[in-house]
């Protein structure tokens, strides 16, 4: 029994890591600044579709200039490629 168990997690776990693995370069996060403190990032999306990058990437272009486009807002909002990093 035990046998059997350590052996399904020998196959199942490299194709888990393989999977976590993805690549990074056409995925996309929009930040935005803090009202209290300008240098401060704050996550608001992440755009990782199976699309590809310039599809992400033009998305979060346009989710940046909606959220500006509305009215009072003073914080900026940009895009970053990449995951969601602190």
């Amino acid at each position: 029994m035990l046998r059997r168990v350590a052996l399904r997690l020998a196959v199942c776990l490299p194709l888990f890591l393989i999977a976590s693995c993805n690549d990074d370069s056409s995925q996309y996060t929009l930040y935005r600044s803090s009202v209290l403190d300008a240098n401060m990032r704050l996550h608001v999306a992440s755009f990782d579709s199976a699309d590809g990058d310039a599809y992400n990437s033009e998305n979060c272009q346009i989710a940046a200039g909606l959220f500006v486009a509305q009215p009072g807002v003073t914080v900026r909002y940009w895009c970053e490629q990449g995951r969601f990093r602190k």
